[in-house]
């Protein structure tokens, strides 16, 4: 901030007209002009010194003093300390004050304490001249910043040595460290002492902030110096704040990875809390799962390739097949040869989750080639981004790796996101094997439990005649037309069979003794349904192969629902891969829902071998152009949600309804 030599004389003149211009009291000025005569007391000594360093050289002339717009812009800056130290790279932008904040300011600094004021205002000037970088002021800048000494925070929690660290002025850190920096100070959690304290750096040290910011030089110089390698992490105890290695590995600065895992840095350390940055559902967020998330896979073979500090904690082989791990079917060379830890399993495994979860594949894909088990949310989110990216190898890959997965690792998750996205890879793929590994995985899904069956329906009817006035002319009241070949039934029987005959009497008188023509039912069809009303059941009827689907038409039709079901269990009894098709078909085009139910449940347990079938890829892929694809998919994806639901994740897990 500029200064400029005025006598006093001068100095009162353009005060009092500068603070008639700005409506400022006088003696709000001398106050501000006392302080600041108190603070070139202290810089006077600096003067005429170090002659090579560049800086403007005045001799002592007396008493100095600055210009009202200067102390105006000075005391401004001594009101808003924070502004300036957002960013200790950047310099203080100039400030022209307009008459509120000036008057803000002067009121705001009247009801500050003098005392407190001259101790900020050395503070403030301490850390100014600290942060121009200057290490000839380091002596000089100590003495300013009060009782802590080089150790004083500032607003923020930060000592001197950190801001240093932010710069990446190496020689100002060594000049602070020769002084007596504490090393491992962290920044404070506290909000009331240090009100400025960003909530993202709590307990952060010297050293944290360099590798954030990715200044190796400083970084190897904190080391060599006794810098804990770990931060403020206590051997032992939890962790809030994020170590040197976890912001390395997620910046992917893979020599600072190095640097720090040579000083012994830990990868397994995980952060409880991660200050707001991100959540960490599946447990604490390591130094794996900060590169796995950021897709540095450089860094992440780095992290695996260290070895383990300790042998102790090691799974035993059934320990590793209960956590899911298919040792011999893991193909791919394993990245890290030592992976029996319980805790670095733990680890990997977050980190697979991050990996997915950023849609960082390839990094799943190398976690899951050294054995980690699969989780069914890891899967679908690989799966998800493979189909995206329309990356054909890798989604078979996947497909294949879905028996993997624990049927305990089933959620709701595999109904919701999981069916969606599957029945749209088979929706909109033309590979033939992709198709078939999806037809393995909904068969697998569907379970070796037998399909639901079809029951009778129990029907006592109302009205009942001896078998013996079945079409028989002399004791009938009603005739029927079929196929132009006449039939003889009773009123009294029909009426209460169904709505739909009890429609078709209601239309006709009693006196009328014309036929009533039926002309969409096959006489011996109409017989067989005649012959079921009068003999009060299905169990006489002789029904041919070629007569249950006009069978079943006709009771649909007439609304006789015992009939239908009866009809549903035979043509369900007798389903078979030449047949499963047309008859589900004919039952979509009746609306016979519990048929048809059975039909995608014989589809999705025999998938594996239909999808070789011609007619059921028609039906799938609707090649006909009809349409109906899409209805077909979204049938089979709800049966097998229903399915699942009742198998793996009702209260009764294993029963079928």
């Amino acid at each position: 901030m500029p200064a400029i030599l005025k006598t006093d004389l001068e100095l009162d003149q353009a005060a009092l007209g500068f603070t008639q211009k700005k409506r400022v009291k006088t003696a709000d000025m001398r106050v501000t002009r006392d302080l600041v005569s108190r603070a070139m007391h202290h810089l006077q000594p600096l003067n005429a010194k170090h002659h090579g360093n560049g800086t403007p050289l005045h001799h002592k002339q007396g008493a100095l003093y600055w210009e009202p717009e200067a102390l105006y812009t000075l005391c401004y800056f001594m009101h808003c300390p924070q502004m300036e130290w957002e960013n200790p790279n950047v310099e203080p932008s100039k400030v022209n004050l307009q008459v509120e904040r000036a008057d803000d300011c002067f009121f705001a600094s009247r009801k500050l304490d003098a005392v407190a004021i001259e101790a900020k205002f050395k503070q403030d000037l301490g850390f100014r001249m600290l942060n121009c970088g200057r290490t000839d002021l380091v002596k000089q800048a100590v003495s300013l910043l009060g009782p802590d000494g080089i150790n004083t925070m500032s607003e923020q929690g930060m000592t001197p040595l950190m801001y240093a660290c932010v710069r990446g002025d190496e020689a100002m850190v060594q000049m602070l460290l020769d002084a007596g920096a504490d090393l491992n100070v962290e920044v404070v959690s506290t909000p009331h002492k240090y009100p400025s304290v960003h909530p993202e750096t709590r307990h952060w040290t010297a050293l944290t902030f360099a590798v954030l910011h990715g200044h190796i030089p400083v970084v190897q110089l904190l080391l060599d110096a006794g810098a804990k390698v770990e931060g403020s992490v206590e051997q032992g105890e939890e962790n809030y704040s994020e170590t040197p290695l976890q912001l390395a590995a997620a910046v992917g600065n893979f020599e600072l990875v190095s640097l720090l895992l040579e000083r012994g840095a830990d990868p397994l350390i995980g952060t409880m809390h991660r200050n707001g940055i991100s959540t960490t559902p599946q447990g604490d967020m390591n130094s794996f799962s900060q590169a796995a998330a950021h897709g540095h896979r450089n860094v992440f073979r780095k992290l695996l390739a260290q070895p383990e500090k300790e042998k102790s904690d090691i799974l035993s082989l059934e320990e590793i097949l209960a956590e899911g791990t298919d040792l011999a079917e893991t193909a791919p060379p394993p990245l890290c040869a030592s992976r029996n830890s319980k805790a670095k399993l733990r680890a990997l495994r977050e980190a697979m989750y991050h990996s997915a979860e950023h849609g960082y594949v390839d990094v799943t894909i190398d976690i899951r080639s050294i054995g980690v088990p699969w989780t069914l949310h890891t899967w679908l989110e690989s799966l998800r981004i493979a189909f995206q990216q329309h990356r054909r190898p890798l989604i078979q890959g996947l497909l294949k790796e879905f028996k993997t997965i624990q049927e305990e690792e089933y959620t709701e998750e595999l109904i919701t996101q999981g069916l969606p996205l599957m029945f749209e890879i088979l929706k909109a793929s033309k590979n033939e094997v992709i198709s078939q590994q999806l037809c393995v995985i909904f068969t697998h899904c569907y379970g070796p439990y037998p399909i639901p069956k079809l029951t009778e329906i129990k029907r006592k009817q109302t009205s009942r005649l001896d078998p013996h006035f079945l079409n028989n002319k002399e004791m009938s009241d009603v005739t029927f037309l079929v196929e132009g070949r006449p039939f003889y039934a009773h009123r009294v029987l029909l009426f209460t069979a169904s709505p739909r005959f009890k429609a078709l009497l209601s239309s006709k008188p009693t006196n009328d003794s014309s036929c009533i023509e039926i002309g969409y039912v096959k006489y011996p069809i109409f017989q067989l349904v005649m012959q079921y009303l009068y003999y009060g059941g299905p169990e006489s009827l002789l029904i041919k192969n070629n007569e249950i689907m006009e069978l079943l038409s006709a009771a649909k039709f007439f609304q006789l629902e015992a009939l239908q079901r009866h009809c549903e269990i035979i043509c369900a009894k007798g389903i078979n891969t030449d047949n499963c098709v047309d008859i589900y078909n004919h039952a979509k085009f009746l609306g016979v829902t519990e048929l048809s139910a059975y039909c995608e449940g014989y589809f999705l347990k025999n998938m594996m071998v239909l999808i070789e079938n011609e007619a059921f890829k028609q039906l799938l892929y609707d090649k006909n152009g009809e349409g109906t694809s899409q209805d077909v998919l979204q049938d089979l994806q709800r049966t097998l949600a229903i399915r699942i639901q009742s198998i793996h994740l009702s209260s009764s897990k294993g029963s079928v309804v």
